[in-house]
């Protein structure tokens, strides 16, 4: 869990705002690497799209951000896996929590960041329809690298 700058007392995951022309896939390779430090691509870990979006209002405190009467985000669900924890490389977060994804879920404030943790990592572990998935978009990945002359 990330803590926000601008906001002491909100904790999160990585988070971030789609650039022009940027799919939501690129958009959470780009974020992961800009506010913790992990380069997806270059490390070859597989990002697994959850394949839903949810739609949400923006914390009021948090809209200077956006847009003028931008109120509500579309988000993107991924999930990463890590084979070990890390010390990210903070840009964005003042500190870091590595937790039990319980705590995690009750920790964030934001419901939609709850409702994420909940669903994949909490009251629905990983099963193996969901790892044949990551196994999947992971051998592609490889492929890929493979095809671009980086194996």
């Amino acid at each position: 869990m990330l803590q926000r700058q601008d906001d002491p007392t909100f904790w999160q995951s990585v988070t971030g705002s789609l650039a022009l022309n940027e799919s939501p896939r690129e958009t959470a390779i780009r974020e992961v690497k800009e506010e913790v430090g992990i380069d997806i691509q270059s490390e070859c870990l597989a990002l697994f799209d959850c394949e839903e979006r949810i739609a949400f209002e923006i914390f009021p405190h948090f809209r200077y951000k956006y847009a003028p009467n931008v109120t509500h985000c579309l988000e993107h669900w991924f999930l990463l896996g890590l084979a070990e924890e890390r010390i990210p490389h903070l840009t964005e977060h003042v500190a870091f929590q590595w937790l039990p994804t319980d705590q995690a879920a009750i920790l964030t404030k934001s419901w939609n960041n709850r409702a994420l943790i909940e669903k994949y990592l909490v009251k629905q572990p990983l099963d193996s329809g969901i790892l044949q998935r990551i196994s999947n978009e992971y051998n592609y990945l490889i492929k890929k690298e493979i095809e671009n002359g980086r194996s």
